[in-house]
């Protein structure tokens, strides 16, 4: 297999996690898709990494898609449950993750896009998509309470998504002081922190 992604991209963070914890080979080929050069829509049609090429030069792309398919290819760690109201909680747990990155990432290229001048930047759409991302993790913080993993006993694909959340979020938006006023998603971070697998994919 091959993965095709940034180092930045929370989305192929998860990816590349999910990689790891289930200890499945595959190369690791940087794409920057904003490039003039960028050949990613020979893979993926939508022009977005992550996108994974199977050994049959099939590709599937969608950081959802991709990491429920790793799940299935090792027993090792077991990341989603496979039925059930268990399972709906993960996968809900990965939306609410991934909702606050979509809205975190809208607000960066609002603010950032090099092709829009000052006064063409829409200071509404940025608090709107702030104001997501502030609800997002206060969601993220009331659902894990005292638990010492978002679902379960043991770290499975919500735990994931919300670290790669947090972890991009204070990266791209430092002034979202998550880690002041949740100190049970401080103290999930640095857990899941301690783990190679989050260690060595830590956005810089």
């Amino acid at each position: 297999m091959k993965l095709i992604g940034s180092l930045t991209s929370p989305y192929v963070r998860k990816v590349r996690i999910v990689l790891a914890e289930k200890r499945l080979d595959c190369q690791f080929v940087q794409e920057d898709v904003w490039a003039d050069e960028t050949t990613i829509a020979l893979s993926n049609p939508l022009g977005k990494v992550p996108c994974l090429i199977l050994e049959e030069s099939d590709a599937l792309y969608d950081s959802r898609v991709i990491v429920e398919y790793l799940d299935t290819l090792s027993p090792v760690g077991k990341l989603i449950p496979a039925s059930g109201r268990e399972r709906a909680g993960v996968k809900m747990w990965e939306a609410l993750a991934d909702g606050v990155l979509d809205a975190g990432v809208l607000w960066r290229l609002e603010a950032t896009w090099p092709k829009r001048s000052e006064g063409e930047r829409s200071a509404t759409w940025m608090a709107r998509q702030r104001k997501k991302v502030e609800e997002g993790i206060a969601a993220m913080a009331k659902g894990l309470g005292e638990k010492p993993f978002c679902s379960g006993i043991s770290m499975t694909l919500s735990d994931i998504g919300v670290g790669c959340a947090l972890g991009w979020i204070s990266f791209r938006h430092p002034e979202i002081d998550w880690r002041n006023r949740f100190q049970n998603l401080v103290r999930l971070y640095d857990k899941l922190m301690r783990r190679p697998s989050f260690a060595d994919t830590q956005p810089a």
